[in-house]
């Protein structure tokens, strides 16, 4: 079991909580006991970093390998840089192709593009896939939501949006409205997207008006994936979260990373996907922790996603709780699943293991 976290009162009114943002070393230390080593670190560096105070509060006071505060607190770690991609952004989200796209799209399928609307984030996670934009600022882009919406309008063949950031749930009501609105005007579009952490690190953010925003039935539907990577990161108050957007008619998924420290042992592995759906959300992707630069004390092994999943869930615990293990890149996601269940065929059969490695044949059916 993980040690109980802060006892720290926080607000419910997911604004306040915006305004008592915990990204200063004095806020930081009402959470936790720095060590000399994250403390220095903090005042050397010069990214966006933070989380919200409900998140802040998940934190172990005096643990530095806890797997919430390692999500928030800068590492010196992030100076070493062997086998993160320059331009990562650039490349993998297609920005140096010749299709003319506004900042604010990104495309590497022909039918559905991700569509940014901001940069500002509930948690500025350490292992962000869009660090040089969101954490680190290297990458300066024009998110005009008018000049997206414009193009996915001029765009038929678009029929899913993805509606990302940073968190697009930090915009006010209106402006998300605003954003569903106009996407259901056009005809192509049969699918809206959210990806947003605030489920997990403000899931006061689902108020009734939001709800109502997001809610009832409609020829396009609206989904929301967000991202939880260690069990402890799921509370009662995202527990509600979830149910009420259930209630008014969203589905929610996960999108995990996978993340060297925090979940890539087989105990907090099989824990996070069950805990998950205890509190019914559906493990949808585990993603393999891109390559982008400073983030190389994060990634494991390619393989080693694949292997939890086979030693974690297949078998120990339902399917509902099995997602697929990916790498997003800039020809899209590919699975990353190696076949450890067939064994061999013959001409007659096919031989077949189970996670408690017995086998068993079927027919080998001809064409």
């Amino acid at each position: 079991m993980h040690p109980a976290p802060n006892k720290i009162a926080v607000s419910e009114d997911w604004q306040e909580q915006l305004k008592q943002f915990v990204n200063t070393i004095d806020r930081l230390k009402e959470y936790v006991n720095l060590t000399a080593e994250e403390e220095a670190t903090l005042r050397a560096n010069e990214t966006t970093w933070g989380a919200t105070p409900h998140y802040a509060a998940l934190m172990d006071r005096d643990d530095p390998a806890c797997p919430v505060r390692r999500q928030i607190i800068p590492s010196s770690l992030e100076q070493q840089n062997r086998f993160g991609m320059d331009n990562y952004l650039v490349w993998k989200e297609n920005r140096a192709t010749g299709e003319v796209r506004p900042d604010s799209i990104a495309r590497q399928y022909v039918d559905r593009v991700a569509f940014t609307v901001t940069q500002t984030c509930g948690i500025y996670c350490r292992h962000c896939f869009r660090k040089e934009l969101v954490v680190d600022g290297s990458l300066s882009l024009n998110f005009n939501v008018d000049d997206g919406l414009d193009w996915i309008a001029a765009h038929p063949e678009v029929r899913d949006v993805l509606i990302t950031g940073g968190d697009p749930f930090l915009l006010a009501d209106d402006k998300i409205d605003y954003l569903i609105r106009k996407l259901r005007e056009l005809p192509h579009v049969e699918m809206i997207r959210f990806g947003t952490r605030t489920p997990i690190v403000l899931p006061q953010r689902m108020t009734p008006a939001l709800l109502k925003i997001l809610g009832g039935y409609h020829r396009v539907p609206i989904w929301i994936n967000t991202q939880c990577n260690h069990p402890r990161e799921l509370t009662e108050e995202t527990a509600r979260a979830v149910y009420d957007l259930l209630g008014c008619g969203v589905n929610v998924g996960n999108q995990a990373v996978l993340l060297k420290g925090i979940n890539d042992d087989v105990e907090t592995f099989r824990e996070l996907h069950q805990k998950l759906l205890t509190v019914r959300i559906k493990p949808y992707y585990v993603f393999y922790c891109e390559p982008a630069p400073g983030i190389d004390h994060f990634r494991t092994p390619v393989e080693k996603g694949a292997e939890l999943i086979r030693d974690a869930l297949r078998g120990h615990t339902t399917g509902l709780a099995q997602p697929m293990y990916v790498i997003a890149t800039n020809i899209g996601k590919i699975p990353l699943m190696p076949d450890y269940y067939i064994q061999g065929k013959n001409a007659k059969e096919y031989t077949l293991k189970n996670h408690l490695g017995e086998t068993t044949t079927i027919p080998n059916m001809p064409e």
